[in-house]
C-alpha cells in the first residue's frame, strides 16, 4: 500500500506541474495594450477575458483533479494513460484561449476552444472510469462520484458551444462560462466521501 500511496502522490505531483506550466504558458501568451489609453485597454478586454475563463476552468480541473487522487488508494497504466490523456487536452487550451483573444467575433475560434474544452471533459471523465475501474465499484472514488450528472451535463454544454458558435459565438461563450459556473464552487462529493 505505501507503494501505491506513493506512486499516486507522484502521478498528483507530476499533473500539478504540468498544470503550472500551462498556466504559464497562457500568462505570456497574452497581450498588453499597444497604447497607454482607454481604448487600447478595452481592445485587450477580449483577450483578458477569455484568459479569466480559461484559467478558472484549468483551476477547477486542478482542485478537482487534486481530490480525485487524494481519494485514489491504486493506480495503474490505464489510470497514467488517461492522466497523459487529460494533460494533453488541457495543454490544448492556451493555443485556443490565444486564438479567441485574438479573434473573439469568430466562429471557428469559439468552436475550436469548445473542442478543447470537450475533450478536456471527456478526459477527466475518462481518467474517473480508469480509477474506478481499477480500485472497485466499491472504492471512495466509486461512490463519491455516483451518476456524475454534472459532468455528463457539462460535456454536453461544450459540445453544444462547438456546434452553437457557428450560430454566435457569444451563445459558445456562454455555454463555456456556465459550466464554468456549475463547477465554480469545488466538486464536494469526494472531500465529503474523504471525511465522512
Amino acid at each position: 500500500m505505501r507503494g501505491e500511496g506513493s506512486e499516486t502522490a507522484r502521478l498528483a505531483a507530476f499533473s500539478d506541474g504540468v498544470m503550472a506550466v500551462i498556466i504559464t504558458i497562457m500568462a505570456f501568451s497574452l497581450g498588453v495594450p499597444k497604447h497607454t489609453t482607454w481604448v487600447a485597454v478595452t481592445r485587450q478586454l477580449p483577450s483578458l477575458l477569455v484568459y479569466v475563463l480559461s484559467f478558472v476552468l484549468i483551476g477547477i480541473y486542478w482542485n478537482n483533479h487534486h481530490h480525485l487522487l487524494r481519494s485514489t488508494e491504486r493506480i495503474s497504466g490505464a489510470v497514467m494513460w488517461a492522466n497523459l490523456h487529460l494533460l494533453f487536452w488541457l495543454s490544448l487550451i492556451p493555443v485556443a484561449t490565444k486564438w479567441v483573444g485574438q479573434s473573439h467575433q469568430d466562429s471557428m475560434p469559439a468552436s475550436a476552444y469548445g473542442i478543447a474544452s470537450f475533450g478536456t471533459a471527456v478526459a477527466y471523465a475518462l481518467l474517473v472510469r480508469m480509477i474506478i475501474r481499477v480500485n472497485g465499484r466499491e472504492s471512495l472514488v466509486a461512490k463519491a462520484i455516483g451518476s456524475d450528472i454534472k459532468g455528463i451535463l457539462s460535456i454536453g454544454l461544450f459540445a453544444a458551444g462547438v456546434g452553437l458558435a457557428f450560430l454566435s459565438p457569444w451563445i459558445a461563450y456562454a455555454l463555456y462560462g456556465t459550466v464554468a459556473l456549475l463547477w465554480f464552487v469545488p466538486d464536494r462529493r469526494l472531500t465529503r466521501a474523504q471525511t465522512g
